[in-house]
């Protein structure tokens, strides 16, 4: 890789440092709540080695090397740089790559899933490296990780045939995405759920499943598909092969969650909340997905808690394969005054849905009303902290039983100072800075309430039962006949469709979101408007600023597309990537890039906000439709064909020079501080400890975490 490539992947200089405010939220609580939250939040980060080791083989010891360096300095970084004998410039660029990797808790970004390397030398991390046994035993172990960049394809997540990097199949670099697919569809036939697995191919071609639990040894009462833990496959592309199962993994991270996890039970408001804590115990201790889902049952039925939470191997983006999850945990406090604005919504929710652009037959027959809060996070614990939240992401539960919406409220307001904003006309920037925190609000509400929240799948649920009516099959809107496809028994969602699942669903629901945004009623419930259409007025101010932002979305996205393997490396990006082009199809001028010069330099976005409620949403609606009726229908071939249509990067025009004007103007994304909590045993109280946002204060709190 030459230096003018390495040069895309060096940490942000400097990461935005950003701190998660939460204590005028936490300090109302009452002590037993927040011993609630408190042991809710120690669980969450006693995962966090998980998250490291499920990005790469170097992100645990990179991890210790950094909090060994803090430990033997005491925390006083400019009597380390003496000790080291390196530069002010070269210590700023170790606390930044520092601050930027426990951000991500990983050395690869959470957005994008790239490597990121240090903007120095490897001779000043060994210079560091140097003043503590400690910290060179750690350094040692990463085996000049950190800076390797001779392999391209190892600076990207994704499937190992393909060279690059994941530790979902640790010490398998010879295994194929065939036999990868082979041993889900084994494990979707046994009924064996895969998120809190790995998958290892060992030398002699059997395979191992290794299963997240505390303990080491099959349940006494069996697992979740019994006692035996060894089979032989008798069919297909495995024929001949052994699956063994491999209970242990990370037991003891999962022995410490399920201690934290049985002390939220205790402090629990609620038989719900208590229910819910005990099943997450069993499910971390004996590695049962079937405990873990009914955790997620109880989670739905705790209806408006004052605390928060959910945890386990949540969302599967970065498995290449797209089934296995990675670690995640997060206890936040409901801000009651923005969760009334989210009510209101709920409500409205059964009136809206019909307005989107299919019929009844391709709808849930009844809109399950959800829990959506407004919460302002204490602790997330994972690889990044998202604006919003829809889950369980298990179809058979949100079907029937339902799901919850949470906003994060202090993660979507919190600011980094001096932030630019590139590819806005100059005419539009003040209506944008204005109204985009309202814009995104809007979006988030919208996006996980009803988009992620809407839409029927149509299913064979067992042998001959089917849950719409087979004789007379509904009518596709795409083909004007009677549909031909649907989930047969077993098939979900995620198994049809594989690793574009996650990119095609965040599709769906922004477009949804676009969609019912333009209703002014729905604008007014969060402030804007009287409800009345008026595009001229506040409430269009913030529509405006939302499709806007959502065309911005789509330009900046290209830096998460890798031009070496044509591969997206962040889902979001790659379905908001489609929507803008889904804008500059619309036609009628509604949306266009302008420039004057060759290089783009000067290249903004064009929206005309007089057409955002003609061309922009019927544009908007005509590509929903395509997604949502392919998903509905279970036609992965046409619905995985139209999505790659639609998020193709001409490699030329888009995957040179636009994404080269948007890798010169790219803005470092915001790593968040978090406060720690500290209980005193003998009086029941609990205090939080907040830290400065700087790189020292963000490696401080971590070195305080003591995980």
């Amino acid at each position: 890789m030459d230096a003018q490539e390495v040069k895309q992947y060096l940490a942000d200089a400097p990461p935005s440092v950003v701190r998660l405010e939460i204590e005028k939220h936490f300090d109302p609580l009452t002590d037993r709540q927040k011993r609630y939250a408190h042991f809710i939040s120690r669980a969450s980060f006693e995962g966090s080695r998980i998250v490291a080791r499920q990005i790469s083989p170097e992100s645990e010891p990179i991890f210790d090397f950094i909090l060994a360096l803090h430990k033997s300095s005491g925390g006083d970084w400019k009597s380390l740089q003496a000790k080291a004998g390196i530069s002010d410039e070269e210590l700023g660029h170790f606390l930044q790559y520092a601050a930027q990797f426990l951000g991500n808790n990983g050395n690869y970004k959470s957005f994008g899933d790239a490597k990121f390397i240090p903007r120095c030398s490897e001779s000043v991390f060994a210079a560091l490296a140097g003043t503590s046994p400690d910290a060179r035993k750690f350094y040692d172990a990463t085996s000049g990780a950190i800076f390797s960049t001779d392999k391209p394809s190892l600076m990207h997540l994704g499937y190992p045939e393909q060279g690059h990097m994941t530790t979902y199949y640790p010490g398998s670099p010879d295994i194929t995405k065939t036999e990868i697919d082979a041993v889900s569809a084994w494990m979707e036939k046994k009924g064996l759920l895969p998120e809190n697995t790995r998958l290892v191919k060992a030398k002699d071609g059997s395979f191992e499943i290794w299963i997240a639990s505390a303990t080491r040894t099959v349940p006494s009462d069996g697992g979740d598909i019994g006692k035996d833990t060894s089979y032989r496959v008798e069919e297909g592309v495995l024929s001949g092969k052994t699956i063994t199962l491999v209970y242990g993994d990370y037991s003891k991270e999962m022995a410490a969650i399920a201690s934290s996890i049985k002390g939220a039970a205790e402090n629990a408001d609620n038989e719900n909340q208590k229910k819910m804590h005990n099943a997450y115990a069993k499910s971390f201790e004996e590695g049962s997905l079937l405990a873990f889902k009914d955790s997620q049952r109880f989670w739905i039925r705790d209806k408006g808690p004052m605390v928060e939470s959910n945890i386990g191997f949540i969302e599967t983006y970065r498995d290449p394969a797209g089934i296995r999850g990675e670690w995640e945990g997060f206890a936040a406090v409901v801000n009651l005054e923005r969760t009334r604005a989210f009510g209101a919504l709920v409500e409205a929710a059964p009136s809206l849905i019909p307005l989107l652009p299919w019929d009844k037959d391709f709808e849930k027959d009844k809109f399950l009303s959800p829990d959506f809060t407004s919460l302002e996070v204490l602790t997330f614990a994972g690889s990044g902290i998202p604006a919003g939240i829809n889950i369980p992401n298990y179809d058979d539960i949100r079907q029937t039983e339902g799901f919850k919406n949470v906003s994060l409220g202090n993660v979507l307001s919190a600011k980094a100072p001096n932030e630019k904003i590139p590819f806005i006309h100059e005419k539009d920037l003040e209506v944008y800075q204005l109204y985009r925190d309202g814009a995104f609000e809007v979006q988030v509400g919208l996006h996980e309430l009803t988009g992620h929240g809407c839409g029927k799948l149509l299913q064979e649920t067992s042998p001959g039962v089917f849950n719409f009516d087979k004789e007379n099959p509904p009518i596709s809107p795409l083909t004007g006949k009677p549909v031909t496809t649907w989930y047969k028994p077993g098939q979900t969602w995620g198994s049809l469709f594989g690793s574009w699942a996650g990119s095609y669903e965040e599709c769906r629901a922004e477009l949804v979101a676009m969609y019912l945004s333009c209703e002014f009623p729905v604008l007014k419930i969060f402030g804007f408007g009287d409800g009345s259409v008026n595009i001229d007025g506040e409430a269009g101010d913030v529509l405006y600023s939302s499709y806007l932002s959502m065309a911005r979305a789509g330009l900046v996205s290209l830096e998460m597309w890798d031009p070496k393997s044509r591969k997206w490396g962040q889902p979001h990006s790659q379905a908001r990537f489609s929507i803008l082009q889904c804008f500059l199809e619309a036609g009628d001028d509604f949306c266009k890039l302008e420039y004057k010069g060759d290089d783009l330099s000067d290249l903004k976005i064009s929206l005309d906000r007089s057409k955002i409620l003609t061309a922009g949403r019927k544009a908007v609606g005509n590509y929903l439709q395509k997604l949502h009726i392919y998903k509905a229908t279970a036609d992965a071939e046409g619905g995985i064909k139209f999505f790659g249509d639609m998020t193709n990067v001409d490699p030329e025009f888009w995957g040179k020079k636009v994404r080269d004007e948007v890798l010169k103007n790219k803005q470092p994304r915001k790593v968040f501080v978090q406060a720690n909590t500290y209980l005193d045993e003998a009086t029941g109280k609990v205090t939080l400890k907040h830290y400065d946002a700087t790189f020292e204060g963000m490696i401080q709190s971590w070195a305080e975490r003591q995980v």
